[in-house]
């Protein structure tokens, strides 16, 4: 039987640490897109876009499995990240999609 403090896991470090990378990245692209609205100087968008596509990349290779939740520790409790399958649509490749709970 699987332990609820499995999550807690120091294998998992890295994995938390791309995820908050990824969190943050989404974020301040975000705040990139909202900023030009507010006539505000933006970072560059595209930039922002290409990290977060990277990291999303990376994380996607670093999970332990598809299609399934796993517990990693954000430092409020256990949230979750997986990667699941987006089947061909419209002329667009399958792909796995990065979905984070947290």
């Amino acid at each position: 039987m699987a332990s609820n403090l499995d999550y807690l896991d120091p294998a998992f470090k890295p994995l938390e640490e791309k995820v908050d990378a990824y969190l943050e990245a989404e974020k301040a692209l975000n705040r990139a897109k909202v900023a030009p609205e507010r006539g505000e100087t933006s970072p560059d968008a595209a930039g922002l876009q290409a990290e977060l596509t990277r990291l999303e990349k990376e994380i996607i290779d670093m999970l332990p499995t598809r299609d399934e939740w796993v517990k990693v520790n954000l430092g409020y409790g256990p949230s979750r990240v997986g990667a699941w399958h987006v089947p061909a649509l419209n002329g667009a490749p399958e792909r796995y999609e990065l979905r984070v709970i947290h």
